[in-house]
């Protein structure tokens, strides 16, 4: 079962890290021979994210919000890749319980991120259901 770190706000990203990749549900082939590329923020350039990252067998891809606009400006039909993590933050947002934390346990707020994820991926699923 896919695990989901909960922290304070004031937690910096870096500090989750080893415990979000860690906690990846699926096994990937030898990462030696594929370019596993993860793609981050400036919250994450640090010396230990890189290690920590090599260790793991991906290459960090870290630029900021700047970066990502004048990368946007000079090349056509670039894209930004932090999209699709807000998007997901923005669908979990909608949900009143996780946006306003209630639960004094993390097992409890874990347990309705859970619910919420699956929630998402249900109505995804019924929007584009998958070909025949």
């Amino acid at each position: 079962m896919p695990r989901l770190e909960v922290a304070g706000a004031n937690v910096r990203d870096e500090k989750l890290l080893r415990a979000t990749i860690e906690s990846i549900p699926i096994c990937l082939p030898d990462r030696a021979q594929l370019d596993c590329g993860v793609c981050l923020d400036k919250g994450y350039d640090y010396s230990e994210v890189y290690e920590l990252l090599a260790e793991f067998g991906f290459t960090a891809h870290v630029r900021s919000r700047r970066e990502e606009a004048e990368a946007i400006k000079q090349e056509a039909g670039f894209r930004a890749r932090r999209w699709v993590v807000e998007r997901t933050h923005s669908w979990l947002n909608r949900f009143r319980r996780l946006l306003v934390r209630w639960e004094k346990r993390a097992r409890t707020y874990i347990a309705m991120l859970h619910l919420a994820c699956a929630l998402i991926t249900w109505r995804e699923a019924l929007k584009n259901p998958l070909p025949k």
